[in-house]
């Protein structure tokens, strides 16, 4: 596995450290007066989703592990257990609903999912960016409301709160950012 230096890690690497995989979320460099810069580093666990904070010094050498992703089609969902399949090799596999966290709405039947592995072990699932939604129920627009950056509340068919411009009404297909949960146009 290729070793980086403690200045070389980016959010988003994947390190293997004190015997965990661990994804970056957050890096900041420090260069303080006295003594030498390092990387104050925010990591999540892949495996139990621990959250950790460590400083790595320029000269600290970190492994940095490269994940296999494959693009693998989601089933259906069973007993708190997500079913995916590999569209090539039709090997099927299941995974916990709450390694999508609060983007599991989003996951929809057929869905192409990218799914991570190490080895043989899946650790994550991604989905799309944009996702087509419908919007179940939203306010109906004030009149003389229609300033552009007067978004309104709304509940999209999958339960999730966001809000839209206020052109957009209950029944409409809109596309959502499923990293920010933001209305990005209609569909």
């Amino acid at each position: 596995m290729p070793k980086i230096n403690g200045n070389e890690i980016r959010p988003g690497n994947v390190l293997e450290h004190n015997g965990g995989l661990w994804v970056v979320v957050k890096v900041n460099h420090v260069k303080p007066g006295k003594g030498g810069a390092f990387a104050q580093v925010e990591m999540k666990n892949l495996r139990d989703g621990r959250k950790l904070n460590e400083r790595f010094r320029s000269e600290d050498r970190v492994e940095r592990v490269r994940l296999e992703q494959k693009e693998q089609q989601f089933l259906y969902e069973s007993d708190g257990m997500l079913h995916f399949m590999d569209m090539e090799t039709y090997e099927q596999i299941a995974l916990p609903a709450d390694i999508l966290g609060d983007r599991r709405p989003f996951l929809q039947d057929g869905m192409m999912v990218t799914v991570e592995y190490y080895g043989d072990e899946a650790l994550n699932v991604t989905l799309p960016q944009k996702v087509v939604c419908e919007v179940a129920e939203t306010e109906p627009v004030v009149k003389g409301q229609t300033a552009a950056n007067s978004y309104k509340p709304a509940v999209l068919d999958n339960g999730v709160r966001i809000t839209v411009p206020p052109f957009v009404g209950p029944g409409e297909k809109i596309v959502v950012n499923t990293e920010t949960f933001e209305y990005v146009e209609r569909a």
